[in-house]
């Protein structure tokens, strides 16, 4: 595979990045991992079908050069969105940037009098710095690929959750990430969980405008230490011009657990890396996933459960509805290893077709290296069954609410997992909004 160079004429430059290293007045160590992955960013190519991993998602009409780093903001736009997932929700804190930019920041009194910290990555590093330290790209490689590089080379801005020892939080956090027309959102979500710790946070993400092209580069690393339980809910949810390139990855230690909802709406192209290392003996993961594309979207994601103890659990049901001339492609892993003996891991894709040229592919696989396992997964396809629409028309529906009705019951299954109410119905809110009538 050939060799791209990033030279001094591109947007994301090395006169970019010295230019950005100097206004943040970062840590040393900040500074080398940033410099670290631009080398790595300058000598990857740009993934193409020639990969196993992209052979199913074409990136060729993507220009990194229509896209430039986050410029500092001169003014914030009036009337911005405010999100699905809040509406009646009682918050503990919120976060909000806009095209990479930290805008708002908030967290309650009682929850900062009982250690927790909820801002923005530069706000925590300059407060919490060791702990930042010691927890930041431990999860993500930054050098995994091209966009792992910009993203860990260019990033301006984040949120981190670090919840104490003992701590738990009852009300939500949430945050909110939105771009601007041709704006870049290199966001990266930092949420560490200390022994014993529970919270549970919302992240989200929208366009001010539905139309407008823009570009997310970004990451996601969730520590949860010994026996602490996180519930966290990533919404995707960009306008039609986004294209959304992100690293995802759980760490989850010793009879600890994680819930992790994925809601999958927006974007021109998404490819996701969603990654659940199960690292202590007994640690538990429940990972659900909902998908919805129209149009030509084309929404791309690859998780892996990697067993890494012995006595781990894994589950994980993605669902996905498709209109138009859309596609998905999922491709899960569950990887066990030598040592990680009584692993029960199960994970599971459904896709619903709705019109005649989407398409869902679906790619299962196990790599088990243990003996003392019990591993299963499954793929089905299949399209809406016309009888059940007739049937719901005797019953005085019209085609298009059997049509939602349907869809809606298809998610159900995954609906009925997800705890946190706010959730559930937004996204069954904008799922339904979505659907339109077929013949």
């Amino acid at each position: 595979m050939g060799v791209t160079a990033v030279t001094d004429s591109a947007k994301f430059s090395a006169a970019a990045l010295d230019e950005l290293i100097a206004k943040r007045q970062e840590p040393e160590w900040l500074v080398d991992l940033r410099r670290a992955a631009f080398e790595t960013f300058c000598e990857k190519a740009l993934p193409s079908r020639k990969e196993e991993e992209w052979m199913r998602t074409d990136i060729r009409t993507f220009h990194l050069d229509n896209f430039e780093p986050p410029a500092e903001l001169t003014e914030v736009p009036a009337n911005l969105p405010e999100g699905l997932l809040t509406e009646g929700v009682d918050l503990g804190g919120r976060i909000v940037s806009y095209n990479s930019r930290t805008i708002v920041s908030e967290l309650s009194d009682e929850l900062k009098a009982q250690g927790v910290v909820f801002g923005s990555f530069a706000e925590v590093l300059a407060s919490h710095g060791e702990v930042i330290r010691e927890h930041f790209a431990n999860a993500v490689d930054p050098h995994f690929d091209k966009f792992s590089a910009l993203h860990a080379a260019f990033f301006t801005t984040g949120q981190v959750l670090y919840v104490p020892r003992g701590v738990v939080v009852k009300k939500p956090l949430h945050a909110l990430s939105l771009l601007g027309a041709g704006g870049v959102d290199l966001g990266h979500t930092l949420v560490i969980l200390e022994e014993g710790a529970e919270a549970t946070m919302l992240n989200e993400t929208a366009s001010v405008d539905h139309n407008a092209p823009g570009l997310h580069c970004g990451a996601i690393e969730l520590f949860v230490h010994p026996r602490a339980r996180l519930r966290y809910v990533n919404l995707q949810n960009w306008g039609s011009g986004v294209w959304h390139f992100a690293h995802q990855k759980g760490c989850v230690d010793r009879d600890a657990h994680i819930q992790w909802t994925i809601g999958a709406l927006g974007s021109k192209l998404s490819k996701v890396n969603q990654h659940v290392g199960l690292v202590g003996e007994g640690a538990e993961c429940e990972v659900n996933g909902v998908m919805f594309t129209e149009g030509r979207q084309h929404l791309s994601y690859h998780t892996l459960q990697h067993h890494e103890a012995p006595h781990c659990r894994s589950n994980f049901l993605y669902k996905a509805a498709l209109q138009d001339r859309s596609r998905t492609v999922w491709r899960g892993m569950i990887k066990v290893d030598e040592g990680a003996q009584k692993t029960d891991g199960y994970q599971r894709n459904d896709n619903l077709l709705l019109t005649e040229h989407c398409r869902a592919d679906s790619i299962p696989g196990l790599e088990i290296e243990a003996d003392d396992v019990r591993c299963t997964h499954g793929a089905t396809t299949g399209r809406v069954d016309e009888e059940q629409i007739f049937y719901a028309q005797c019953r005085g529906f019209t085609r298009n609410e059997a049509i939602r009705a349907i869809v809606i019951g298809f998610f159900q299954q995954v609906f009925d997992r997800i705890p946190v109410e706010s959730v559930r119905e937004a996204l069954g809110k904008a799922i339904a909004v979505r659907v339109r009538e077929y013949e």
